[in-house]
């Protein structure tokens, strides 16, 4: 029998309705039982508070990775013997390899990370992993110092130390010695912070109002990168001298960087800033603002409280903050270029990203209810980068600076790129304080952090 359209469309209707309330009817797919807002989401990643044993598990992870892969031994180049007395190291004398560079900027945020691991655990197994390491290198300068003034320089080891050429070689590497220095006694670590200032302070290239600049790839040119390069060993200078020239070059650089590589409509720093570019291209590459927000939060751990400029660097912080919360993802990374969701998510960033707002938040310097959930989805994103191995996986491998994208969202990613495995101990840590000393829960479905004392059971009502 066919019917007429008059009773189809009607028929349709019905069946849909009959549909529709058969599975009403099924439990657990209505309002009422269970309430739909109860529905478990699909996170991609962890969500919620995570336990403090878990963030402790994975730094004793990474600690197990690096102490395993950076040995701290001499060996003969040609014979591949080691060498076991220090003053017998000649000019076949080399660092046995391992999978990191004990001298870089990248291991002395990885020494200043371990001090900070071993603080907030009470486990002296990662401020040891520091000591033992800026030791090692302390005792072998003098050797290397005479070799270096007898004429042995091309394959020095320490030929950076006592030569640096740019930041990169002295300024993370100043910062990481001089917090060293307060727990270990050797008199050659002295000389070697002091090599490393007077390059940062005298000898570095600068504009003409005393911008810390390049001359690559571009004359008269500035890296974000350098904010961390430079402010951080400055900072650290002036705690350990009580010399104020090196706080207000500090603050002289946070307040020239800012002034022309800090774009407000984005609350972002781009990478690159060119004397004389009529027209800026503004790429925010993740970890150059990484960079930034670790200077930031080094300098003002150790401004003092009666400078100046402490309130000017501070409001500068928080804008930058305002600005980086905007554009984590929705799955608590961060981009490798932080505006450009389809560039892919990146270790690095994410990393100095959760450390500067958990650090932020610990030091009263951010609102831990309005930053405190980004922190935590940031680590708990973060973690999933870190193997059963102890490797921090997808972090940009290094990169210079570039005025196109595909530059920036084609560079690889590797488990050994040295610049992930410093921000995420540091991370880690900060997460770990931030556990400590506020009350990380879920309410509402949704992560809150409320200050000690306050009844947030009450705020369901």
């Amino acid at each position: 029998m066919k019917l007429s359209r008059r009773f189809v469309f009607p028929l349709l209707l019905a069946t849909t309705w009959l549909a529709v309330t058969a599975s009403a009817q099924t439990p657990g797919t209505n309002d009422s039982n269970p309430p739909l807002f109860l529905t478990t989401p699909d996170y991609p990643v962890p969500y919620g508070p995570p336990k403090p044993e878990k963030v402790v598990a994975a730094l004793d992870r990474i600690y197990l990775y690096v102490n395993s892969c950076t040995p701290t031994r001499l060996m003969d180049k040609n014979t591949k013997a080691v060498i076991t007395d220090l003053s017998q190291a000649g000019t076949n004398a080399v660092f046995e390899p391992g999978a990191f560079r004990l001298v870089s900027y990248e291991w002395g945020i990885v020494y200043g990370a371990m001090l900070s691991a071993s603080r907030v655990t009470g486990d002296p197994k990662y401020a040891a992993y520091a000591t033992d390491r800026i030791n090692f290198l302390a005792d072998l300068y003098p050797r290397y110092q005479k070799m270096w003034v007898d004429g042995f320089q091309a394959a020095n080891p320490y030929r950076r130390v006592f030569h640096p050429q740019v930041l990169d070689d002295c300024g993370s590497m100043c910062a990481g010695l001089i917090k060293v220095s307060r727990l270990v006694d050797n008199p050659s670590l002295r000389p070697m912070i002091d090599g490393f200032a007077t390059f940062i302070a005298n000898q570095e290239y600068r504009l003409a109002d005393g911008t810390l600049a390049r001359n690559r790839p571009h004359p008269n040119s500035l890296w974000l990168d350098d904010m961390y390069m430079s402010i951080p060993a400055l900072a650290q200078m002036g705690a350990l001298t009580g010399d104020q020239k090196y706080f207000d070059d500090a603050t002289r650089q946070v307040r020239q960087f800012s002034s022309r590589m800090f774009v407000k409509e984005a609350g972002l720093y781009r990478h690159g800033w060119v004397e004389g570019m009529a027209d800026h291209p503004a790429f925010f590459w993740g970890r150059a603002n990484g960079w930034a927000v670790l200077a930031l939060c080094e300098l003002l751990d150790v401004l003092p409280a009666s400078d100046p400029n402490r309130a000017e660097v501070l409001e500068i912080f928080r804008a930058h903050m305002r600005g980086i919360v905007r554009y984590q993802n929705g799955s608590g990374f961060w981009h490798q270029l932080l505006d450009r969701n389809d560039s892919y998510p990146e270790t690095s960033a994410t990393a100095m990203f959760t450390y500067g707002l958990a650090h932020g938040i610990n030091q009263g310097w951010l609102d831990p209810a309005a930053y405190g959930p980004a922190a935590i989805q940031g680590w708990n994103a973060l973690s999933t980068k870190i193997t059963a191995q102890g490797q921090v996986e997808g972090t940009c491998v290094g990169t210079g600076m570039g005025f196109d994208p595909a530059f920036y969202y084609h560079r690889p990613t590797s488990p050994l790129a040295a610049h992930g495995y410093g921000p995420t101990i540091l991370a880690g840590s900060e997460i770990l304080n931030l556990l400590k000393n506020f009350q990380v829960v879920i309410n509402e479905s949704s992560v809150m952090v409320y200050r000690p004392g306050v009844d947030w059971k009450s705020l369901k009502k």
